[in-house]
Protein backbone atom coordinates (compact mmCIF):
# COMPACT_ATOMS: atom_id res chain seq x y z
CA UNK A 1 0.00 0.00 0.00
CA UNK A 2 1.34 3.44 -0.96
CA UNK A 3 1.91 5.97 1.83
CA UNK A 4 -0.81 8.33 0.58
CA UNK A 5 -3.26 5.39 0.60
CA UNK A 6 -2.29 4.55 4.17
CA UNK A 7 -2.78 8.15 5.27
CA UNK A 8 -6.17 8.23 3.54
CA UNK A 9 -7.12 4.93 5.26
CA UNK A 10 -6.15 6.20 8.71
CA UNK A 11 -7.90 9.53 8.15
CA UNK A 12 -11.11 7.63 7.41
CA UNK A 13 -10.64 5.38 10.45
CA UNK A 14 -9.76 8.20 12.86
CA UNK A 15 -12.21 10.82 11.60
CA UNK A 16 -14.85 9.78 14.12
CA UNK A 17 -12.31 10.42 16.89
CA UNK A 18 -11.47 13.90 15.56
CA UNK A 19 -7.90 12.90 14.65
CA UNK A 20 -6.23 13.60 11.32
CA UNK A 21 -2.90 12.78 9.66
CA UNK A 22 -1.09 15.19 7.36
CA UNK A 23 2.01 14.42 5.33
CA UNK A 24 4.57 17.14 5.99
CA UNK A 25 7.54 15.65 4.14
CA UNK A 26 8.34 12.56 2.14
CA UNK A 27 11.94 11.99 1.14
CA UNK A 28 13.37 8.70 -0.04
CA UNK A 29 11.97 6.06 2.27
CA UNK A 30 11.27 8.49 5.13
CA UNK A 31 8.12 10.42 5.93
CA UNK A 32 7.21 13.07 8.46
CA UNK A 33 3.54 12.76 9.33
CA UNK A 34 1.76 15.25 11.55
CA UNK A 35 -1.05 13.82 13.69
CA UNK A 36 -3.45 16.35 15.13
CA UNK A 37 -6.93 16.97 16.46
CA UNK A 38 -8.71 19.11 13.93
CA UNK A 39 -10.94 21.16 16.26
CA UNK A 40 -8.18 21.89 18.77
CA UNK A 41 -5.70 22.96 16.10
CA UNK A 42 -8.26 25.18 14.36
CA UNK A 43 -9.06 26.82 17.68
CA UNK A 44 -5.39 27.39 18.46
CA UNK A 45 -4.70 28.88 15.02
CA UNK A 46 -7.63 31.27 15.50
CA UNK A 47 -6.19 32.68 18.71
CA UNK A 48 -5.29 36.32 17.94
CA UNK A 49 -1.84 36.02 19.55
CA UNK A 50 -1.02 32.83 17.67
CA UNK A 51 -2.36 34.20 14.38
CA UNK A 52 -0.22 37.34 14.78
CA UNK A 53 2.85 35.26 15.61
CA UNK A 54 2.35 32.95 12.62
CA UNK A 55 1.71 35.92 10.34
CA UNK A 56 5.29 37.05 11.06
CA UNK A 57 6.44 33.74 9.51
CA UNK A 58 4.40 34.13 6.35
CA UNK A 59 1.18 32.43 7.45
CA UNK A 60 -1.12 34.93 5.75
CA UNK A 61 -4.07 32.56 5.99
CA UNK A 62 -4.44 30.77 9.33
CA UNK A 63 -7.31 28.54 8.23
CA UNK A 64 -6.40 24.93 8.89
CA UNK A 65 -5.63 23.70 5.38
CA UNK A 66 -3.74 26.86 4.40
CA UNK A 67 -1.69 26.87 7.61
CA UNK A 68 -0.77 23.20 7.20
CA UNK A 69 0.22 23.81 3.58
CA UNK A 70 2.42 26.73 4.68
CA UNK A 71 4.04 24.58 7.38
CA UNK A 72 4.73 21.86 4.80
CA UNK A 73 6.27 24.46 2.47
CA UNK A 74 8.44 25.85 5.29
CA UNK A 75 9.66 22.36 6.21
CA UNK A 76 10.47 21.56 2.58
CA UNK A 77 12.25 24.86 1.94
CA UNK A 78 14.40 24.95 5.08
CA UNK A 79 17.31 22.81 6.01
CA UNK A 80 16.57 23.67 9.63
CA UNK A 81 13.20 22.89 11.14
CA UNK A 82 10.90 25.92 11.28
CA UNK A 83 10.58 26.67 14.98
CA UNK A 84 6.97 27.82 14.70
CA UNK A 85 6.10 24.12 14.49
CA UNK A 86 5.89 24.35 18.28
CA UNK A 87 2.56 26.12 17.80
CA UNK A 88 1.26 23.13 15.84
CA UNK A 89 2.54 20.80 18.58
CA UNK A 90 0.60 22.84 21.16
CA UNK A 91 3.66 24.19 22.95
CA UNK A 92 2.94 27.40 24.86
CA UNK A 93 3.40 30.46 22.66
CA UNK A 94 5.75 32.04 25.20
CA UNK A 95 8.02 29.01 25.07
CA UNK A 96 8.06 29.00 21.27
CA UNK A 97 8.95 32.69 21.28
CA UNK A 98 11.56 32.09 24.00
CA UNK A 99 13.18 29.27 22.05
CA UNK A 100 13.45 31.43 18.94
CA UNK A 101 14.71 34.51 20.82
CA UNK A 102 17.31 32.48 22.74
CA UNK A 103 18.34 30.18 19.87
CA UNK A 104 17.43 27.20 22.05
CA UNK A 105 19.61 28.33 24.98
CA UNK A 106 18.89 29.84 28.41
CA UNK A 107 15.82 27.71 29.10
CA UNK A 108 14.42 27.04 32.58
CA UNK A 109 13.87 23.31 32.10
CA UNK A 110 13.44 20.67 29.39
CA UNK A 111 10.71 18.10 28.95
CA UNK A 112 8.81 17.60 25.73
CA UNK A 113 10.02 21.09 24.79
CA UNK A 114 12.34 23.73 26.22
CA UNK A 115 10.57 25.90 28.76
CA UNK A 116 11.12 29.65 28.95
CA UNK A 117 7.98 30.84 30.76
CA UNK A 118 5.87 28.93 33.29
CA UNK A 119 8.24 26.24 34.53
CA UNK A 120 5.91 24.94 37.26
CA UNK A 121 2.94 24.44 34.90
CA UNK A 122 5.15 22.78 32.29
CA UNK A 123 6.69 20.37 34.79
CA UNK A 124 3.17 19.31 35.80
CA UNK A 125 2.22 18.90 32.14
CA UNK A 126 5.35 16.82 31.45
CA UNK A 127 4.48 14.55 34.40
CA UNK A 128 0.96 14.10 33.00
CA UNK A 129 2.41 13.24 29.60
CA UNK A 130 4.76 10.64 31.13
CA UNK A 131 1.91 9.03 33.07
CA UNK A 132 -0.30 8.97 29.97
CA UNK A 133 2.51 7.52 27.85
CA UNK A 134 3.12 4.77 30.41
CA UNK A 135 -0.57 3.83 30.53
CA UNK A 136 -0.87 3.76 26.73
CA UNK A 137 2.35 1.78 26.36
CA UNK A 138 1.06 -0.82 28.81
CA UNK A 139 -2.27 -1.05 26.96
CA UNK A 140 -0.45 -1.33 23.61
CA UNK A 141 1.68 -4.16 24.97
CA UNK A 142 -1.53 -5.87 26.12
CA UNK A 143 -2.77 -5.89 22.52
CA UNK A 144 -4.96 -2.81 22.21
CA UNK A 145 -5.18 -1.43 18.67
CA UNK A 146 -4.53 2.13 17.54
CA UNK A 147 -8.27 2.64 17.17
CA UNK A 148 -8.94 1.32 20.66
CA UNK A 149 -6.27 3.60 22.09
CA UNK A 150 -7.49 6.72 20.30
CA UNK A 151 -10.05 8.61 22.35
CA UNK A 152 -12.57 11.00 20.87
CA UNK A 153 -12.27 14.64 21.81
Amino acid sequence: MVLEDQIRFWNIQLKIKGVRLFLLRFQGNRALIYVYREKQLASRLNSPEVAEFLHSYGYDDIHLSAALARLRDRISANRDFPHEIGIFLDYPLGDVRGFIANSGRNFKCVGCWKVYCDECACRKKFAQFRKCRDVYLRLWEQGRSVLQLTVAA
